[in-house]
């Protein structure tokens, strides 16, 4: 899953162990200028103090772009004296170039891309490293860092949701035609009962044709009762029905399906506010695919204006090598990823871990 992208991210990496062990390679092959000797200096003893002194003051004159042999360079050699190597923003123009390049190709949405760059840049500009150690191990963890920041936002757990909350439980799912959305409500009713949760499902789906023979296979072959209306009925008094069976029969979550639809369906997007106000959701949770990229962080987004999501479920990660979407939803809409759909099976449904998923990325 995101192979594409892992491989981009290492490469990254690499790059930046390429340019600065090429730049300190020059700082090590370049003498240090000597000042002519004169008498006094012949006569006089060496002063630690006023060589600091000089030190520091031709540093300041470095970094306030006073006469030197170049940005931080003198910053860079006092370091490779004492055995250490500085990251200077030389070293990262063009593997971060390169990084942003990789990552608005994986679908990354532009304004994440940026933030990714401007944390990398914040953790790694003026870092200093033992010439024993690493650069791959600075830049790995500059990059988890920023990956973790740009995906963890507005994560909650679901389980801790779900245990807390009064019962039943009413899930909505929402999003466009054609994304797994009936599937995803049945393998979330495999993944509750796994966890001890009884369900009931809905169709507020009335508006396509053949969608009750749909949900109603998954409600069988998962043993759950199904609550449905004829075609073309109110959504929201199916979901309203599912939720009063719920509490009539002690069951713990409704999940209901509604109609695909996008954000600019003036009547579907009626509906799912009728559904809020006479249902009143604990969550709605829009679904599209992974594979979808930057078509599904724009929906997503689109969703969240026009109806408030609670957090967004991916289908088809399996079939991902590029993580766009994964990566960029949650920064984008403020809500987060919640699950991954992996597979075709009911269990193929699994919690999506921010912190899982930035170590599979970098390693």
């Amino acid at each position: 899953m995101f192979d594409g992208l892992k491989e981009k991210l290492d490469r990254f990496r690499s790059d930046v162990e390429e340019s600065a062990e090429a730049e300190a390679e020059t700082e090590e092959a370049t003498p240090e200028p000597e000042a002519p000797e004169t008498e006094a200096d012949a006569d006089a003893a060496p002063d630690e103090t006023d060589a600091d002194a000089e030190a520091e003051a031709a540093t300041e004159a470095d970094e306030s772009g006073g006469e030197s042999d170049g940005p931080g360079r003198l910053q860079r050699a006092k370091a490779f004296a004492t055995g250490k190597v500085v990251l200077e923003e030389e070293d990262l123009e063009d593997p971060l170039w390169k990084l942003e390049m990789a990552l608005l190709e994986s679908d990354v949405e532009m304004g994440v891309a940026e933030a990714i760059l401007d944390q990398i840049r914040s953790n790694l500009i003026g870092e200093t490293k033992s010439q024993m150690a690493s650069t791959g191990d600075l830049v790995q963890d500059a990059l988890r860092d920023a990956l973790l920041d740009v995906i963890s936002v507005g994560q909650f757990d679901f389980e801790e949701r779900i245990a807390a909350a009064e019962k039943p439980v009413t899930i909505v799912f929402t999003g466009v035609n054609g994304v797994g959305k009936t599937t995803t409500i049945a393998k979330m009713a495999r993944y509750l009962e796994e966890r001890g949760y009884s369900s009931v499902l809905a169709n507020g789906d009335t508006y396509r044709a053949g969608a009750n023979e749909q949900i109603r296979e998954h409600a069988e072959a998962l043993g759950k009762r199904l609550i449905a209306h004829e075609q073309g009925g109110d959504p929201a008094a199916v979901i309203y029905d599912a939720v009063e069976y719920a509490e009539a029969n002690e069951v713990d979550v409704v999940l209901g399906d509604t109609a695909g639809r996008l954000h600019t369906s003036s009547d579907l997007m009626a509906q799912l506010e009728k559904i809020d106000r006479v249902v009143d959701p604990d969550l709605t949770l829009f679904v599209d695919e992974a594979v979808a990229g930057q078509d599904a962080v724009e929906r997503a987004k689109q969703f969240d204006d026009a109806a408030e999501i609670d957090g967004a479920v991916l289908t088809k990660a399996d079939a991902d090598s590029q993580g766009g979407a994964a990566i960029s939803v949650a920064y984008v809409t403020g809500k987060p990823v919640l699950f991954l759909g992996t597979g075709q099976r009911y269990d193929d449904l699994d919690r999506f871990d921010p912190e899982e998923l930035v170590d599979d990325l970098v390693g």
